[in-house]
């Protein structure tokens, strides 16, 4: 007696399967995971971490200002209550955790942070110190003036629409922003596979150099770099290496070097002192107070007689008092 054995056809790489656990496709690993990192990666620098050159703007910080104005707090409103302006983020638009949405909103409000700011807070927002700020249920906010700039015109139909994360709302993907906000403001980001770094800029010069580049379609970098002269750090600062700008500028690769900007008095005694009035940006003042102490303590760095920081609401003013010899 014979027995008759059908063999199964064998499949191809991408045909599906049937499995007790469901539909299973056979691909090379390779390919998959060449897949599914491109497009874990396009979804971070899209959706999160990597900023829309045409406004400047992240997801995140789109969906507050579009929040604040869709309640109505423009520039000419009442304040409202972070609280209520987090909470209406979240539930229509980004949910992804308070935290990240109120941190982010209180950037925007921050002088030491943003060129322009485009939120106007009230209450404890934070310090160049490091303070954090106050919980979202004490501080209130509403758009600043120049925010106005970005959004306006956006119910014209100016820019496209989408629906938002559940699909009862919709969200625009970008802004009309009559500003170039992107040079304006500067941004930071990291995400899968690539980075970037821009620092913030004067609007006046950089208003300028676009008048200056409708009327000379050609020009090059050298030419608007006659009238953008480097970046404007919100915390001020000295700006060194004119050239590393320049390639910076041509190249899109290149670094910024800053240091404090100071002065030299002398008091009645005859006892000098330097005097710190700006800092370079995103620099810790209360950290960089400590770190100075902690050579002097160390005898790294010698002849000085004593450091305070008398900084107030009126800016920076870091005292470092010298030894008569």
């Amino acid at each position: 007696m014979k027995r008759i054995i059908k063999s199964k056809p064998k499949l191809e790489s991408n045909e599906i399967s049937a499995n007790p656990i469901g539909r299973l496709i056979n691909q090379p690993i390779v390919t998959e995971v060449q897949n599914s990192y491109l497009d874990y990666a396009m979804s971070v620098i899209i959706s999160r971490a990597l900023p829309d050159v045409r406004d400047g703007l992240k997801p995140v910080h789109r969906r507050i200002l579009y929040a604040m104005w869709h309640m109505g707090l423009k520039p000419q409103a009442k304040l409202k209550k972070s609280a209520t302006i987090v909470g209406e983020v979240l539930g229509k638009y980004h949910p992804h955790g308070d935290t990240a949405v109120y941190d982010s909103m209180v950037r925007m409000a921050q002088e030491f942070s943003l060129r322009y700011p485009l939120v106007h807070g009230q209450g404890n927002y934070g310090s160049v110190d490091g303070d954090s700020a106050a919980a979202y249920r004490y501080t209130e906010a509403k758009l600043a003036h120049i925010s106005e700039e970005i959004l306006t015109d956006i119910e014209r139909d100016t820019v496209n629409f989408v629906p938002n994360y559940d699909g009862m709302h919709l969200e625009p993907t970008v802004f009309p922003a009559r500003l170039p906000n992107l040079l304006l403001n500067g941004t930071m980001g990291i995400a899968v596979g690539m980075a970037t770094s821009i620092p913030p800029h004067n609007l006046g010069e950089l208003c300028s150099a676009i008048n200056h580049l409708i009327e000379h379609p050609d020009a090059d970098v050298e030419d608007l770099t006659e009238f953008v002269k480097g970046p404007d750090f919100p915390t001020g600062g000295i700006i060194y290496d004119k050239k590393e700008i320049t390639q910076a500028y041509a190249t899109g690769r290149g670094r910024v070097v800053t240091r404090a900007k100071t002065e030299i008095v002398e008091d009645k005694n005859g006892l000098y002192k330097i005097i710190v009035h700006e800092i370079p940006y995103q620099i810790n003042k209360a950290t960089l107070v400590e770190k100075i102490a902690d050579l002097v303590h160390e005898k790294k760095i010698e002849g000085i007689k004593d450091l305070r920081d008398e900084s107030n609401k009126d800016g920076v003013r870091i005292v470092i008092e010298l030894k008569k010899d």
